[in-house]
């Protein structure tokens, strides 16, 4: 007579093997998870940097100065904040992000994941994109100060220098550090930015006619542009070039550990306000971004859904987007923030003047979906 006629004393074992292989199932797909999430992975991580209000005053060898340092003409107080944004980049090819780190920026709103060769050419070292990148801030603060005066009636000479030539492209042994570029296609222009659309518009299919002055002789060159290295393949002629403006006042524009061209706009602010009575702000906080030109013209930058957030985070209430970033803007403001669309310094000016006035700025120019 069986007493425990529901027990099963081969079934009980089977159960225990079955739960050994699931447990070590589990086991070898955790293991292969962590392994695979620590792999290299070929991206970077773009997020909000620090913001620089360009009324203030930053820290410069260990000391407090201006941001923009005005000499030679009056200056006026100022009120609120002109706040310049920055991007953060997280990783580089010397220092790769693991796969891990890649997942946790794509579940945040305010970083964005960007394939490596966007940010670092192949080819092209983490030394050379920072030496090019102070480079760009170097010509953007001059442009900026050209377009704040040309703002505000000032006249000035500007001209525009080659400083390097690279070994790889078409322009070496053709032209050299040094020369003084007057036109290209029989097009001329006041700065690096009118330089680069001239070229980019030539395209790679066919030589450029390139006039530069050498010791004082104009030279006429043909060059054929060919890709540049970065993600958009631009056409470039391998030159590195500086514009030379010889300006009536001495405006100095001081900030360590920042490059590249995208604060343009709110130099160019933060000079007017500086050398014009009353405040361009009305004391608000306002933040914005974009390059700018040596007439005023406003162009797209680089993280600009992370620069909003900075922004918010800076407690600004108001932000000036380049109106060739809409698309990236539409969909992707933060709660509490209005944007503009900027086309160049009057569409800034116009804005400024309505946050200032507490009037509405309904019919402001906005980003939208169409």
């Amino acid at each position: 007579m069986a007493l425990f006629a529901d027990s099963d004393p081969v079934a009980a074992p089977r159960r225990s093997r079955s739960s050994t292989v699931g447990w070590s199932f589990i086991f070898i797909a955790m293991l292969v998870t962590i392994v695979v999430a620590l792999v290299p992975s070929p991206y970077v991580i773009e997020q909000p940097g620090p913001v620089f209000d360009t009324l203030g005053e930053v820290e410069v060898g260990g000391e407090s100065v201006p941001l923009i340092d005005i000499q030679n003409a009056t200056t006026y107080p100022t009120e609120g904040s002109l706040n310049m944004l920055t991007v953060s980049i997280n990783g580089n090819r010397d220092n790769r992000l693991n796969w891990f780190q890649v997942a946790s920026a794509w579940l945040d709103s305010s970083k964005a994941v960007v394939p490596i060769d966007n940010v670092y050419p192949e080819g092209v070292t983490v030394e050379q994109s920072n030496e090019q990148s102070q480079i760009d801030m170097q010509n953007s603060q001059q442009e900026a100060v050209a377009a704040a005066l040309t703002d505000l009636g000032y006249e000035f000479s500007t001209s525009l220098e080659i400083v390097d030539v690279s070994d790889d492209k078409p322009a070496n042994g053709v032209l050299e550090a040094g020369d003084t570029v007057l036109s290209v296609n029989g097009q001329t222009f006041t700065d690096v930015t009118g330089l680069k659309s001239a070229i980019a518009a030539n395209g790679v299919d066919a030589p450029a006619a390139v006039v530069v002055s050498r010791d004082g002789v104009e030279r006429t060159e043909s060059i054929t542009p060919v890709a540049g290295d970065g993600a958009q393949g631009e056409p470039i002629l391998g030159i590195t070039v500086k514009g030379n403006f010889v300006f009536p006042i001495d405006v100095t524009i001081q900030l360590e550990k920042v490059g590249g061209p995208s604060a343009g706009q709110m130099f160019a602010l933060g000079i007017i306000d500086k050398l014009t009575p009353g405040s361009l702000t009305g004391g608000n906080d306002v933040a914005g971004t974009g390059t700018i030109t040596g007439d005023g013209t406003v162009g797209p930058i680089g993280g600009i859904r992370q620069k909003m957030y900075g922004a918010v985070r800076a407690g600004a209430d108001y932000f000036f987007a380049p109106v060739d970033n809409c698309n990236e803007v539409v969909g992707h403001v933060p709660d509490g923030l209005t944007v503009f669309a900027i086309t160049d310094l009057s569409d800034s000016m116009a804005a400024l003047d309505a946050i200032a006035a507490g009037t509405s700025t309904a019919e402001l120019p906005s980003c939208s979906a169409g």
